[in-house]
């Protein structure tokens, strides 16, 4: 993956070991044979293929050895991997059961559910994450928080307040982005079955029935109808991403200003190639960075909302390019917030070195 982990002696500083193993191609592939697996399940007990066959192509799906090299000269070929990979999968089934695998289904229906998967999981380390920062912010406060310290207005000197009015600024964005997120995780966290043109007509009139019933076998809820020109689903979580990366990026603007100033002091930071003495506070301006690359990314995939008539090629296309950058870098944003609130001193008012 590309954008927000960049070159690999990037990725250690940008980027996020989780995110890049959820978002490998090893992790899509896996979860795009579940919803196979599933759908020829239930594809099955809806009567709609034979039994036999139904568990043949789930056993299929399970045993599934990859020609990588087919399925990348396949997704340039058609635009995605799922011709490409369910082409495959039928050699695998092989006759006479071949014909049925996928039965009903669209590349759309595929792709989205194995992000549906992915997502579930980013949420979980989300709400684990948002957990650390809001612990160290707590700590920081419990040991520095009494401190008087210079409150500062338009970048000027103000008035004195405590270091916990401050932290505590920090800290609300990320709260309110931990209470919203599991509302914001069962919208996300449904399949997505639609046929080719989004109305289930290819399932002759059984498509609520089998649509239950990978919600079921995949731990997923059913929304009841395709949304695959309905992409606020994918909006709404880069929204609430690029929100909170915000949040942090000001934790890490103000952090970087108290060092300057000697307001803060950083018990951690980058060392200079030219200059020893200098301890940078590289963990604080990462946080500004990470801050205006999803800010930046937002609008694409509010463009990526037009998805024209019942399919869209270009749009879809956008949006695979612009959210698994985001989400990484809303991980990595996480981690370095961590590190930065459990890595600082306030410096009180008077102090020496003090503002």
């Amino acid at each position: 993956m590309t954008g927000a982990a960049g070159p690999h002696w990037l990725g250690a500083l940008l980027g996020d070991a989780d995110a890049a193993r959820i978002f490998s191609v090893e992790a899509e592939l896996t979860d795009m044979l579940a919803f196979e697996s599933a759908l020829a399940v239930a594809d099955a007990e809806a009567g709609l293929i034979p039994a036999e066959v139904g568990a043949a192509i789930a056993a299929a799906c399970d045993a599934f050895a990859p020609d990588h090299a087919a399925l990348a000269a396949g997704t340039a070929r058609d635009g995605v991997v799922v011709p490409e990979l369910v082409r495959q999968l039928r050699v695998a089934v092989g006759e006479p059961h071949a014909a049925h695998v996928h039965h009903g289904a669209t590349s759309q229906d595929v792709v989205d559910t194995a992000l549906a998967l992915r997502v579930r999981e980013i949420v979980a380390l989300f709400g684990t994450r948002l957990g650390a920062v809001l612990d160290a912010g707590r700590a920081l406060a419990a040991r520095d928080g009494g401190k008087t310290v210079m409150g500062i207005t338009r970048l000027q000197p103000a008035l004195p307040i405590r270091a916990a009015h401050r932290i505590a600024n920090w800290t609300a964005p990320v709260e309110r982005a931990r209470q919203t997120l599991p509302e914001l995780a069962a919208r996300l966290s449904v399949i997505q079955l639609g046929g080719p043109l989004g109305d289930r007509a290819t399932f002759g009139g059984r498509g609520g029935e089998v649509a239950a019933r990978i919600a079921q076998l995949l731990g997923l809820g059913d929304p009841g109808a395709a949304w695959h020109t309905d992409r606020s689903r994918v909006a709404e979580l880069g929204g609430w991403a690029a929100r909170l990366t915000g949040g942090l990026g000001k934790i890490g603007a103000d952090v970087a200003l108290g060092a300057l100033t000697g307001a803060v002091r950083l018990q951690t930071g980058g060392g200079s190639s030219a200059m020893p003495h200098k301890t940078n506070p590289v963990g604080a301006e990462v946080l500004v960075t990470l801050a205006a690359f999803n800010a930046a990314q937002v609008s694409a995939l509010h463009t990526a909302l037009v998805h024209e008539n019942e399919r869209s090629g270009a749009a879809w296309t956008l949006e695979w390019m612009v959210l698994p950058p985001m989400l990484t870098a809303t991980l990595a944003a996480l981690r370095h917030a961590e590190a930065v609130l459990g890595g600082i001193e306030f410096v009180a008012t008077g102090e020496a070195g003090g503002g």
